[in-house]
């Protein structure tokens, strides 16, 4: 295990050039600068809120300065919750986890005759101000004269439904459990205001920022879009996030400078951008905004014509930490094949993936594949038998326990049955679709809260590849490295993927500075050896960027040429990068 101070930045920051009249900290100077907008003439304004958003918090801020004549909560115009778990039921299921991708937009939320009303008693006040905010604000005024968009990054909407503060959108289930709330908002929130959010990115006046509810901050809306170009213009990193989990481990808490008082931390999600954000630093003022959004309004500069156009605005590449030192066994679980994850849940593609050994103790290890002539039907028997609670379930008489050390990297195309064990920390390299697992057993353990955590047996016999045994596993998965180039001072590897999935991955050592080329298509990388390294631009397109041990970054496709070099002198240093074959 490693024994290093930690380097590792929590809390990367996107330095943006601002103007002095550009940027608001805090509700008093918020809630002044759009009240400006109404004494400059303007007498519809709209608050856009992603679900998830305290749209009382902002009222009761904005209140006392705007005095509009007239204000409409767009939660008064929804359907009863009765109503709409009637139309959503197919699509949301009773399954506790998964759901079916959908196409339900705002207006499906919406009741025809409170639509009508409000929009009447809009029209009644033309001459007055009107404030209209929450989700769905294009539903009673189209063409707003100020248009403020207030967003939230998905991590902070996941806490706070913990906490209890927010149920979804148009549901009065505030007391519903954390994971019946996310699986609602993954499923059909998030997607309704996302198909909103696209089309609004563009054109709205201010981006409001209320992360921190107690210093919101206001940028315009030009400086919000500058600021989206300049972060497609270089390398960059998202801010992560951490998770503790029933297996997790107490490697982060160290490397990553971490809550000593936590019990573990079994995540580090450092490149999801559908759940991460990007933190501006505008000089005084830093304002917080999803990932998403840069996803959103410039995919082919950020993805490439080719990964854009097969995957649309949705970023393919995941990267993430899985801390089991000292903590116990992922659960031993399989990924749906392409056609399965199409045809029962309506995703284009599957979370094909790899665990690559950012460290591991002497025992470390990896359950990959099936034993060589192993009965299937005995161990759909024997897993069934365990999930009633009859008996524990013996792993390791049916699936293949490797051997695992740092650097090892194991490829593992959907269908194939795997989990990491105990002492081990992968970096998990995979495709998006990361909430398509099925577990098939959990070691007899509880989750956090003290419940089983879902099995899905069903889905998992379905899907598990009964062919990759233990020496296709030790043919085709393990360590498949090949050096595509070498010298004194850098040696390039191919390390992954299988040929089923569509990641690429290139491990480089370097000594002295290495030359990359995005060849018009993104970059993910992690520094897995050495303290820090410096990604430079060879036409000085980028200021030097610093990347430390274990962080993730992100090149964009339109940066091209690149470098990496060690910080030091005679320090040796490695990444493992990821990009789509095309």
């Amino acid at each position: 295990m490693n024994q290093r101070a930690s380097n590792y930045d929590k809390h990367p920051v996107i330095a943006v050039d601002a103007s002095p009249d550009s940027a608001w900290s805090g509700w008093k100077a918020v809630a002044e600068r759009i009240a400006s907008g109404l004494s400059r003439g303007a007498t519809r304004i709209a608050i856009e809120c992603y679900p998830g958003v305290s749209e009382g918090e902002i009222l009761l801020a904005l209140e006392s300065v705007l005095r509009p004549a007239f204000v409409v909560q767009t939660s008064t115009i929804w359907k009863g919750p009765a109503e709409l778990n009637r139309l959503i039921a197919h699509d949301l299921t009773d399954d506790p986890v998964f759901g079916r991708m959908n196409g339900f937009t705002i207006d499906d939320f919406a009741d025809p005759l409170l639509l009508a009303a409000r929009r009447a008693e809009v029209q009644q006040h033309r001459d007055s101000p009107v404030v209209v905010i929450g989700t769905g604000t294009t539903l009673l005024l189209p063409e707003p004269q100020v248009l403020i968009y207030a967003d939230l990054p998905r991590w902070e909407i996941q806490k706070r439904q913990r906490s209890g503060q927010i149920g979804n959108l148009a549901a009065e289930n505030q007391q519903d459990s954390a994971s019946a709330k996310y699986k609602r908002a993954y499923f059909l929130d998030w997607r309704v205001a996302d198909r909103i959010k696209r089309g609004q990115l563009g054109r709205l006046d201010y981006l409001l920022d209320t992360t921190n509810p107690d210093s919101p901050t206001l940028i315009t809306g030009d400086l919000f879009r500058a600021a989206l170009r300049h972060a497609v213009s270089r390398p960059f990193r998202v801010v992560p996030f951490f998770d503790p989990g029933p297996w997790g481990g107490q490697w982060m808490r160290d490397i990553c400078g971490l809550d000593r008082n936590a019990p573990n931390f079994a995540w580090c999600f450092d490149c999801v951008p559908e759940e991460n954000s990007l933190l501006f630093d505008f000089g005084d003022i830093r304002a917080e905004v999803p990932a998403l959004d840069l996803v959103f309004r410039h995919p082919r500069e950020l993805l490439g014509d080719a990964v854009h156009g097969r995957f649309g605005t949705e970023f393919p590449i995941r990267f993430d930490l899985l801390d089991t030192m000292q903590g116990g066994n992922l659960s031993l679980q399989v990924h749906p094949l392409t056609e399965y994850i199409q045809d029962k849940f309506g995703m284009n593609y599957t979370q094909d993936e790899s665990y690559y050994l950012l460290d591991a103790a002497p025992d470390a290890s990896v359950y990959l594949g099936l034993r060589t002539g192993i009965d299937r039907c005995q161990m759909a028997r024997e897993l069934t038998r365990a999930q009633s609670g009859e008996c524990a379930f013996d792993a390791e008489k049916f699936v293949n326990r490797w051997p695992a050390k740092k650097h090892d990297h194991f490829l593992i195309p959907a269908g194939t049955i795997h989990c990491s064990g105990a002492n081990g920390v992968v970096l998990e390299i995979s495709a998006t679709p990361y909430i398509f697992t099925f577990k098939l057993w959990d070691w007899g353990r509880l989750g956090l809260d003290n419940r089983p955590r879902p099995i899905h047996l069903q889905h998992g016999l379905a899907n598990i590849q009964w062919d990759r045994d233990t020496e296709w596993v030790k043919a085709s998965l393990i360590n498949k490295i090949q050096v595509l180039n070498r010298n004194d001072q850098m040696t390039e590897e191919r390390t992954g993927l299988h040929p089923r999935e569509f990641i690429e991955t290139r491990r480089h050592w370097f000594s002295a500075p290495v030359s990359h080329d995005t060849e018009d298509g993104v970059h993910v990388l992690n520094l897995v050896e050495g303290d820090s390294a410096i990604i430079e631009s060879p036409d000085n397109c980028f200021s030097p960027f610093e990347v430390h041990y274990a962080e993730t970054f992100i090149v964009p496709a339109g940066v091209g040429r690149y470098s990496a070099r060690p910080t030091s002198q005679g320090m040796r240093c490695a990444t493992i990068r990821a990009s789509v074959r095309t």
